[in-house]
């Protein structure tokens, strides 16, 4: 009996969520060097290659000449590094123009003769930094110092951040996947047509390359962030560090563990008191956010689990978010955090008064100790 070239397909499992696979696109391929002296030459062919079948562009000059005419007249450069060229033309526009100059070409294969020149379409890299803080070099090397010495001391080293809040609903989601049809979304994204929203908070254990996320359901506060440490380290952390007398948290300057504001270190000496156990904090310079270990060793994978998925139900979210994992022994684990946060809170001018956190004599803005009292 003939084999179905259908069979073993993934067959969908709801109207929302068929069975499916993530697809990732691969590196580009290396290009020339981007010059304004395009090549005329074919590359060449070494013996036992196969033969490379002659281009339109590069077979009649009076094109080529139109071409690079055409491209020289509307192609703007980078005042700071001479070898980075752009164009606003479109293949299209640009097939039109050299069509009218009496050398008739087609869009495919100007787009073809511009990857050869180096050009392709790029979009925008988020690169560059907002700014930089004097103390960046020598609190680096804090950290690092830091690490080191809670890591052989078998205490825990956290890494802590909190990801973009999600919506819950029909809403679109960037990515795609492998899918015998397309996910159904609504042609707008109105949160107001959300039926709920959902709020990550990481955590990520250097040590045992481990991440753990816990799901608000209200607002990103430094109560919800300490609310997300305190169920970690009760249900997961103790038990993996039984032994441990300190906690090592690294995290940004700002958001819901703002180095800069009384009210996280008010609910991280409340999260110390009822844990029982020291925690210190360092705190990554200001525009430095990048370089905290989740930021790329744990949100990532979770981000490509997610990829292309709705987030029709509170559940689903849960269920994708568990898969990320990596070959090198990354594993995930969820949790919801039902509690309603309490936004505009202020911290007791007493405690101002009396505050029991021991900062450090170097860099204390980001470098501070909660002890149980």
């Amino acid at each position: 009996m003939r084999r179905s070239k259908r069979e073993n397909w993934g067959v969908a499992a709801s109207p929302t969520l068929p069975r499916c696979w993530a697809a990732r696109r691969g590196p580009l391929n290396a290009r020339r060097v981007k010059s304004n002296n395009f090549p005329t030459t074919p590359p060449r062919v070494e013996s036992g290659s196969p033969a490379v079948v002659e281009k339109k562009v590069e077979s009649e000059p009076k094109l080529e000449q139109n071409l690079k005419a055409v491209l020289e007249l509307r192609t703007a450069g980078d005042p700071d590094e001479a070898e980075v060229l752009w164009t606003d033309l479109s293949p299209t526009q640009i097939a039109q123009t050299v069509t009218d100059l009496g050398t008739p070409v087609s869009p495919p294969v100007v787009r073809d003769w511009l990857q050869d020149q180096g050009l392709a379409l790029r979009q925008i890299e988020k690169t560059l930094e907002g700014g930089e803080s004097p103390d960046r070099d020598t609190q680096f090397r804090r950290i690092a110092k830091l690490k080191a010495k809670y890591l052989n001391a078998g205490n825990p080293v956290f890494s802590l951040d909190t990801k973009a809040k999600e919506h819950l609903g029909q809403l679109y989601r960037k990515g795609r996947v492998w899918t015998q049809r397309a996910f159904q979304a609504f042609d707008h994204d109105f949160p107001s047509w959300a039926t709920g929203v959902v709020i990550p908070h990481g955590i990520y254990d250097l040590a045992r390359n481990r991440g753990h996320i816990n799901l608000g359901l209200s607002h990103d506060t430094s109560q919800f962030a300490c609310d997300s440490l305190r169920w970690y380290w009760n249900r997961i952390g103790q038990r993996c560090y039984p032994e441990a007398t300190s906690i090592l948290l690294l995290c940004d300057c700002g958001g819901s563990n703002s180095a800069h504001q009384y009210l996280f270190k008010h609910d991280l000496q409340a999260l110390v008191d009822d844990l029982g156990i020291e925690i210190r904090v360092a705190h990554y310079p200001s525009y430095c956010s990048k370089y905290n270990p989740i930021e790329r060793r744990f949100f990532p994978h979770v981000g490509r689990a997610c990829q292309g998925l709705l987030f029709d139900t509170l559940d689903t979210v849960v269920r994708l978010m568990r898969r990320a994992a990596t070959n090198t022994g990354l594993r995930t684990t969820v949790n919801v955090i039902r509690r309603a946060y309490e936004t505009g809170r202020q911290v007791a001018e007493e405690f101002k008064a009396s505050l029991p956190i021991l900062f450090d004599k170097v860099l204390p803005k980001w470098n501070y100790r909660a002890v149980p009292q």
